[in-house]
């Protein structure tokens, strides 16, 4: 079995791309798989369809847009290159979903991440919990990549479910902005662990910031017994972890419903 066929049946096969935690709700509306809060605009909402959209797609395409229209949310269709059908990515667009840019979904084994970085002077890595610098991260987000980022999500997911993720930021100082943040959930039960963010300023940037937050989450993912690490990468970030042994093996678009308004 590929590792892209081990990470689509013990992940999406399985509904394991969000674990259950306080506030979340993980549901299924027939063959679309759903995660969204209890309490709108307190967390993120995402679906995807592993097994496809079966005869009639698009009647599952257009109770997803009623139910978080109803709710005024903002969603995230995650779309695979491979899933089904072919031609998902047209009647989302159609629906009102708005593309974003495309991701590679990379696969590797945790022990070839784990690496010696050296730092820059004065910066160092060190995990946070509290709310003061979850909100830092949450303004690095901002300042990277716009308003609709660093929203408090990740401050609501950790106080959920804080064994579910490890959170990292480099820095000069507690009390100066972040100058990278990365964070790294778990998937119990699989052999997978997935890192996210990795956002760096961009006067920090090719300073190895980036590529030592892969060796620190490597580490935690090794240390829990994790065999294989997954990440959605850009085109920064994808041949600093393709020279660590990480394969591309899918693409991944997000595609976006908007109906906060």
């Amino acid at each position: 079995m590929s590792l892209l066929d081990e990470f689509h049946e013990q992940v999406r096969l399985a509904g394991r791309e969000d674990e259950p935690s306080p506030g979340i709700v993980l549901d299924t509306d027939g063959p679309v798989r759903r995660r969204y809060p209890e309490r709108p605009h307190t967390s993120y909402c995402m679906v995807e369809c592993p097994e496809g959209l079966g005869d009639d797609p698009d009647h599952w395409i257009n109770r997803q847009v009623e139910f978080f229209t109803g709710r005024r949310e903002r969603v995230e269709w995650k779309v695979y290159s491979y899933d089904q059908p072919a031609d998902l990515p047209e009647r989302l667009t159609r629906s009102g979903f708005v593309a974003e840019e495309v991701e590679t979904l990379l696969l590797g084994d945790v022990d070839g991440l784990v690496h010696d970085v050296e730092l820059p002077a004065g910066v160092r890595l060190r995990a946070v919990t509290s709310d003061a610098d979850l909100a830092r991260v949450d303004d690095l987000m901002k300042t990277i990549w716009g308003p609709d980022h660093g929203d408090g999500s990740l401050t609501h997911e950790m106080h959920a479910n804080p064994d579910g993720l490890d959170v990292v930021v480099a820095e000069e100082s507690p009390d100066r902005p972040a100058l990278c943040a990365a964070w790294l959930r778990y998937t119990p039960g699989t052999d997978f662990a997935s890192m996210w963010g990795g956002s760096t300023l961009p006067a920090w940037r090719r300073q190895g910031l980036y590529r030592a937050t892969v060796s620190h989450r490597a580490r935690l993912a090794r240390d829990r017994g994790y065999r294989y690490m997954r990440l959605d990468t850009s085109p920064d970030s994808r041949p600093i972890l393709e020279r660590l042994g990480l394969r591309a093996v899918a693409t991944t678009t997000p595609y976006v419903l908007d109906a906060r308004a």
